[in-house]
């Protein structure tokens, strides 16, 4: 109340001081204003809390959308090797280097730096 009684004191009544005497400064205004900004800014729920955790949610979404597609990829390809004698024997040739008893296995590693240079 004593911020209304100095307003009063300074300013003449007019038309849009009434109206700022009337509603803004109307206690249930300010109650509710500062509210909305308590809630907004300063509480621990807060819109800019949430807004982030929805933020942390997308992106751990997208995560496991990834990882369910990897997941089957390699579970299609577990189920190829483990029916196919031979895809089994060619995966472990060509990432193992595995051999039958009487084979050679010759590598070719290839100088990245050499074909760099041409």
């Amino acid at each position: 109340m004593a911020i209304k009684e100095l307003i009063k004191d300074i300013k003449p009544k007019s038309e849009t001081f009434k109206f700022i005497q009337q509603y803004i400064l109307n206690k249930y205004v300010i109650t509710i204003f500062l509210f909305l900004v308590w809630m907004i800014f300063f509480d621990k729920t807060s819109f800019l809390v949430i807004h982030e955790l929805n933020g942390e949610i997308n992106k751990y979404e997208e995560q496991l959308d990834y990882y369910k597609a990897e997941y089957e990829k390699n579970d299609k390809f577990y189920k190829k090797l483990m029916n196919n004698k031979s895809e089994k024997e060619k995966y472990a040739r060509e990432n193992y280097f595995m051999k039958k008893p009487n084979e050679e296995i010759f590598i070719l590693v290839v100088d990245s730096a050499h074909i760099a240079k041409k």
